[in-house]
């Protein structure tokens, strides 16, 4: 059985063809069956265990194994707080494919779906990218948003930690990257807002968006977190998501939903809706539109079935 290491992921899912192969999953609108089951530590209650499990019928079957322990990083020898494995496994006879590692596809996985909601909802000639958020996936969706616009000549990073957004523009080495300190003026200024953060309170405000943008939200998976106020989903009206399967536990859909801020007839549209053109995104040069990354083991699947391609055609 293959094993591919986190190296060999990053080799292999390049953004290109990773968001090609998503959109062709999506269109082709089938959802595969899904599980997730969380297990906390009876002994520390800040660690859990999660798995998760697609089914796609005749086809493949995803497991991914993950491991949440925020105190890694604090250990004698760091460890990064996040691990995982990922299992593809034939679902005609059970046969195991393929093991990878979990926190690189993870990674490639979750810019990636980001990445194709920004090809279908946001503005061609987008120009101006803001990442808010300076962690381990931030320089993944800065990459995966270049893919699909290349229009993009400038980006800003924010982080609550100044030093950080700094640290991570200098890392990438790019004159087109810059950390910035003014989070509301970043806002007004950019086509795209992607946010991956940990945050509790809202960070973008909708007041000060720029028509015709596009806000990207990928943290906020608990219904306790929020990364857009209010104002983002009452200007933008319509709500789009990459799946409606467990969107409302997100605080950037439960709470404004919960306020009847918007209906859940409000979520136009998921990634299978777009990319089989069932329904066609922005509707006009000006609209503002909202994108909640949820994410789930269909997205596992559909990613590690490409990496397995992609590793069986290079021999």
């Amino acid at each position: 059985m293959l094993h591919l290491n986190a190296e060999t992921v990053h080799d292999l899912l390049d953004y290109r063809s990773l968001v090609a192969a998503l959109r062709k999953a999506h269109s082709d609108g089938t959802m595969p069956q899904t599980r997730v089951d969380v297990m906390t530590d009876s002994g520390n209650t800040d660690n859990a265990f999660v798995s998760l499990i697609a089914w796609a019928s005749g086809d493949m079957i995803a497991v991914k194994l993950v491991g949440v322990f925020p105190g890694n990083p604090s250990l004698p020898v760091p460890q990064p707080s996040v691990q995982g494995l990922v299992t593809l496994i034939d679902g005609r006879t059970g046969a195991p494919l393929m093991t990878c590692d979990g926190a690189a596809l993870t990674f490639r996985k979750t810019a990636a779906d980001s990445a194709l909601a920004v090809d279908l909802l946001a503005r061609a000639d987008a120009e101006v990218l803001l990442v808010i958020g300076a962690g381990g996936l931030a320089p993944h969706v800065i990459a995966a948003h270049r893919c699909v616009r290349p229009s993009i000549g400038k980006i800003m990073i924010w982080n609550r930690n100044p030093e950080k957004a700094q640290a991570l523009a200098a890392r990438l080495d790019d004159p087109a990257i810059s950390g910035v300190t003014d989070l509301d003026a970043a806002v007004a200024q950019a086509d795209i807002v992607s946010c991956v953060t940990m945050a509790t309170e809202p960070l973008v405000r909708g007041l000060h968006l720029k028509p015709g943008a596009h806000v990207d939200l990928i943290g906020a998976y608990l219904p306790t977190m929020r990364e857009a106020d209010d104002d983002v989903a009452r200007r933008a009206g319509k709500v789009f998501v990459d799946t409606r399967v467990g969107c409302e536990g997100s605080g950037d859909i439960a709470e404004p939903v919960q306020r009847g801020l918007i209906t859940r007839d409000d979520i136009v549209a998921d990634l299978f809706d777009l990319c089989s053109r069932r329904h066609w995104g922005r509707a006009g040069r000006d609209d503002i539109t909202m994108f909640k990354n949820v994410g789930g083991g269909h997205l596992d699947l559909f990613t590690a079935r490409h990496l397995f391609l992609q590793s069986r055609s290079l021999g």
